[in-house]
């Protein structure tokens, strides 16, 4: 029921935009199909990613203030929760405004997923396509007269890398100064962990992207390309406030 489901609802759908938006581009390139595809999917989720990235900043700035309070309240962790759950409520800060949209997307880009592995490594289409969407039974993987999107790509896998690295810098939590004494220790291990995810996560990017056909891999790119712009338009407005 479900699979039946989330393929007629989230999988057919966006396959034929895909198939749709190849057919409509000059010279059928794939690549230029995957970069307009994942403006279209982060254009639908934008609402939702807002959301997560505000909630994120949200928390991220009362993080004084919730240090505050576990000094303040270290012997009583009744008190130390309620207040913070008070710390929260003034501000209008649900901590768990940021996991609830990525949570919500995730069905998305699992079809996502789905469709270009599908529309990649199928010689055959089937009948997933629409009657008025004119099926090319097979796609040209090869994007840019280079790339064969089929196939793994190291390049690829650098370039998502590297954009990885960049939208995680933007969120790093600063090194509190020694001044700021044993109050911070909290601070300090959240900066430490910060910066351990900013070498992690590219790496961990490249090491998977590598082995993933270079279609997905490039789709990875696109999209954290655009997450860190969001990002960053997002944390601009929210210090001009």
């Amino acid at each position: 029921m479900f699979s039946t489901l989330f393929h007629t609802i989230l999988y057919q759908p966006i396959l034929n935009v895909f198939v749709f938006l190849y057919n409509i581009i000059p010279g059928h390139d794939i690549g230029i199909t995957i970069l307009l595809i994942t403006i279209l999917v982060r254009a639908l989720v934008y609402p939702l990613m807002s959301s997560s990235i505000k909630s994120q900043k949200a928390v991220q700035d009362l993080q004084p203030k919730l240090k505050e309070i576990k000094e303040q309240y270290k012997d009583d962790k009744q008190k130390q929760a309620t207040a913070t759950m008070q710390l929260y409520k003034e501000n209008k800060v649900n901590p768990f405004a940021s996991c609830l949209p990525l949570l919500v997307q995730l069905p998305i880009l699992i079809a996502l997923y789905m469709v270009m592995r599908d529309g990649l490594m199928s010689d055959n289409l089937g009948n997933d396509i629409y009657s008025f969407i004119f099926n090319p039974g097979k796609l040209n993987n090869v994007s840019f007269w280079i790339f064969d999107m089929a196939k793994a790509n190291l390049i690829l896998a650098i370039f998502a890398g590297a954009a990885q690295y960049f939208q995680t810098k933007a969120m790093l939590v600063k090194q509190p100064p020694k001044e700021a004494g044993e109050g911070a220790k909290d601070e300090q291990m959240m900066a430490m962990m910060n910066k351990q995810m900013l070498y992690f996560m590219p790496v961990m990017t490249v090491f998977i992207g590598a082995t993933l056909p270079a279609g997905l891999t490039l789709y990875w790119f696109f999209s954290t390309l655009l997450t860190w712009g969001q990002q960053v338009l997002i944390y601009k407005q929210h210090d001009k406030k």
